[in-house]
């Protein structure tokens, strides 16, 4: 039921072994998909080469998002690659520092416009770019975090952002899913990436997620990437539109 084998897809977001995306694409891998693999830029690749490798990606390709011409660069090189694309995971988000340690209230115009770019806009590009290629359906799959539903201390701009990511997958879902493709954002507790460590006292913020959730434990990125295999695949035919929590029950408290 939640086999992926014979499907292909595109992994966005890997920055190393603790990245969010790469958990997500080691689950897929085991689960029979092929991969497209991304990279950010030349200071990234020697990062993520040896993890495409791993995963036997028949496409590693570079993209930064705000470089004009690079995404759609990818999906011509997916397009003649296999023709056909079954799904897309987006785990890709930007702020600039100073935006992102500060107040709401207090962020520039322009790195609201960068966040919301990378972070959320590349996201509808990268849905505009697959449909074509998904002419039998497929799911598209980005990540959030509570912050977007909550005020969360210290995740400053990037709440607002990730609420616009979570809006913007709902409409998706609804005009895509005439297509067969389905549109989830995934909302996973904190976890120790790259990315997160920028937010300040994170480290009291992993803590109080372990202390506080019902499960009493952080989740892992093994535990996202079982949840994304199972939206990807067959058994996740009939559900779109979700934000999908997996934090070990921390979003039911008050």
């Amino acid at each position: 039921m939640f086999s992926l084998q014979g499907k292909v897809g595109l992994v966005v977001g890997i920055a190393n072994e603790s990245s969010i995306a790469w958990g997500c694409a080691k689950a897929f891998h085991e689960a029979g998909a092929s991969l497209a693999v991304t990279y950010l830029n030349a200071k990234a690749e020697p990062h993520v080469k040896p993890l495409a490798e791993r995963l036997g990606a028949p496409l590693f390709l570079p993209l930064n998002v705000e470089d004009p011409g690079a995404l759609e660069s990818v999906f011509e090189a997916i397009a003649a690659k296999w023709g056909r694309l079954d799904f897309v995971l987006h785990s890709i988000a930007f702020a600039p520092r100073d935006d992102l340690h500060g107040r709401v209230t207090d962020v520039s115009r322009e790195g609201f416009m960068r966040a919301m770019d990378v972070s959320c806009h590349s996201f509808i590009r990268m849905a505009k770019l697959a449909e074509p290629l998904m002419k039998d359906g497929g799911t598209l799959l980005t990540m959030s975090y509570l912050g977007a539903d909550e005020v969360v201390a210290n995740y400053g701009v990037m709440g607002p952002v990730k609420a616009a990511l979570q809006s913007t997958a709902r409409y998706l879902a609804a005009e895509l899913g005439s297509s067969g493709i389905r549109v989830h954002a995934v909302s996973p507790g904190p976890l120790a990436t790259r990315a997160a460590s920028g937010i300040k006292d994170f480290d009291n913020l992993l803590e109080e997620a372990r202390l506080r959730s019902p499960l009493k434990r952080l989740v892992d990125i093994e535990d996202v990437g079982a949840l994304c295999v199972y939206l990807a695949s067959d058994g996740g035919r009939s559900l779109t539109g979700s934000t999908l929590f997996i934090d070990g029950g921390y979003n039911i408290l008050a």
